[in-house]
């Protein structure tokens, strides 16, 4: 079926007065874009990141945008042209639309997403894609499913140093596992058993989905949700005798947990910490040194930083 993707921008004074009135119209399933709900949401969760992109925060400003789609038929052009009339009598409303298709929605973002060889061994490949020529060790996600396809250069600086320091039967520690694309490419890798956790509950089926893509069951592999820093009965199922402890997280977040994670390690055990950007590098490092950690290894790219720590 054809569709018609119909966007309304207004200002936050008529943004109720023009739902209220889609929906007097039979218009359902709308999604607002709000600077006033994105503010708020940067607010109440700053905890999660350190850097937003100045790029993100101008497309938002200013922005009420309401979004809904039509059929592309009879129908749907009556209601469109219903629409318009109601649109052209609010002073600071203005409609665009365009035609798109189911095929569009099911397939076209797949484009995006293209095998990445990373580090010496590794291949990170799309569920979809053939199996590759390289001989490399495949990585398979389903890059639909959430947050962690390796595209990002912190996720890539973990990856390449767990390339080069897994090397058959580790097991490892992944704190804010996402998708679970760290740990389950330790298993892929030769670890021989991974504890995965995030603070989200999504993440748990997530990363058993992306694991079983892989061939990789809960014999080997265990996934909770909950506070790294805080719930002290999710670090105690933990355990210990770790021998890589990976945190791709953010400042804050290894800043607190940084004292933590040597019980979690055995003897001569590694500690992974990336998602640090730039300008606290520096302040993530002093703490590190502070809490007893040798920084044996500093990597960057694209302005973010990763620490390997013994």
């Amino acid at each position: 079926m054809n569709w018609i993707e119909v966007h309304i921008d207004t200002c936050p004074g008529e943004l109720d007065d023009l739902c209220a009135r889609l929906e007097s119209q039979g218009i359902t399933g709308l999604v607002i874009d709000d600077e006033a709900d994105f503010k708020d949401f940067l607010e109440n969760n700053h905890q999660y990141w350190d850097y937003v992109d100045d790029d993100l925060l101008q497309e938002k400003k200013g922005l009420c945008r309401v979004t809904f789609y039509l059929s592309d038929d009879p129908d749907g052009q009556r209601q469109l042209a219903d629409i318009e009339k109601m649109v052209g009598a609010l002073p600071q409303a203005h409609l665009s639309r365009a035609a798109v298709q189911d095929a569009d929605w099911e397939n076209n973002w797949k484009q995006f997403y293209k095998p990445m060889e990373i580090g010496e061994r590794l291949l990170v490949i799309p569920e979809w894609e053939q199996a590759g020529t390289s001989g490399r060790v495949e990585l398979r996600l389903n890059p639909g499913l959430t947050f962690g396809t390796g595209s990002h250069a912190t996720t890539r600086l973990c990856l390449r140093a767990l390339d080069a320091h897994i090397h058959g039967g580790e097991r490892v520690l992944d704190l804010g596992c996402g998708s679970g694309i760290l740990s389950i490419a330790a298993l892929c890798l030769g670890a021989a058993e991974a504890f995965a956790c995030d603070i989200d509950d999504k993440c748990v089926d997530v990363a058993y989905e992306n694991a079983a893509i892989n061939g990789i069951g809960k014999d080997r592999y265990t996934v909770r949700w909950g506070n790294v820093v805080t719930d002290q009965a999710l670090q105690r199922e933990f355990g210990g005798e770790y021998d890589i402890v990976v945190a791709n997280i953010v400042a804050d977040v290894i800043i607190g947990i940084s004292p933590q994670v040597r019980p979690f390690l055995k003897k001569g055990g590694l500690f992974l910490c990336s998602g640090i950007i730039d300008t606290r590098a520096e302040e993530v490092a002093d703490r590190l040194r502070q809490d007893g950690w040798e920084i044996r290894e500093t990597n960057t790219s694209e302005g973010w930083y990763s620490f390997l720590c013994r």
